[in-house]
């Protein structure tokens, strides 16, 4: 089945739809909590933030409510920010060597990776700290998520015989498993789309 296929491009426009509903109701919920952003800074109004400070945790009374067992497998967590680091030097360095080669465009780091939940008063600095932490650590995993997902339409843009939890931005694109010449048919055209940031391959 070709993305052409007027079912399939229909259920597509959906999902572009409700992404645009989605921001709607964020935009709606920055006015309910007072605060706008611009240029990717959040700016609450003063009567928020001192709303928000009234709310923060001391720092030991956090410690003193957090179970023992919490406190002792914190160090695996933290842990694993030499893998998640190192995986997101790799990434660059793929990025700009493999996907120079195959003429695919890079993928924004500041697309999926955000870190800003710090500047809320509410936190006390641990719990910054681990929105911190949470923010990049998701942000890279999304990050990968998303150069594989082009590397796997220029290379492999074959469906799967069963169906996939959450298939990436990219699959619904790809050729239905078992399509011989389906498959030989679009592999220039899925190549030349695996550095498109939106829209479908034309057919």
């Amino acid at each position: 089945m070709d993305f052409a296929d007027k079912v399939l491009a229909d259920l597509v426009a959906r999902i572009r739809s409700l992404d645009a509903e989605i921001e709607a109701r964020i935009a709606v919920q920055r006015r309910r909590f007072r605060y706008a952003v611009t240029r990717n800074r959040v700016r609450f109004e003063p009567e928020a933030v001192t709303e928000h400070r009234s709310y923060r945790l001391g720092l030991w009374q956090q410690m003193r409510r957090s179970p023992l067992r919490f406190i002792l497998v914190s160090p695996v967590i933290y842990a694993l920010i030499v893998p998640i680091a190192a995986l997101d030097l790799f990434l660059a360095v793929y990025q700009a060597v493999c996907f120079r080669v195959y003429g695919i465009d890079r993928v924004r780091r500041g697309d999926f990776i955000a870190v800003d939940r710090h500047r809320l008063a509410y936190l006390n600095p641990l719990e910054k700290f681990n929105c911190v932490y949470c923010g990049y650590a998701n942000g890279v995993v999304a990050l990968a998520r998303e150069i594989g997902a082009r590397t796997e339409e220029y290379w492999c843009p074959i469906k799967h015989s069963r169906p996939i939890a959450t298939p990436h931005s990219r699959y619904l694109h790809f050729v239905d498993y078992g399509d011989a010449e389906g498959y030989r048919r679009r592999q220039d055209e899925l190549r030349a789309h695996a550095g498109s940031p939106d829209e479908p391959p034309q057919t």
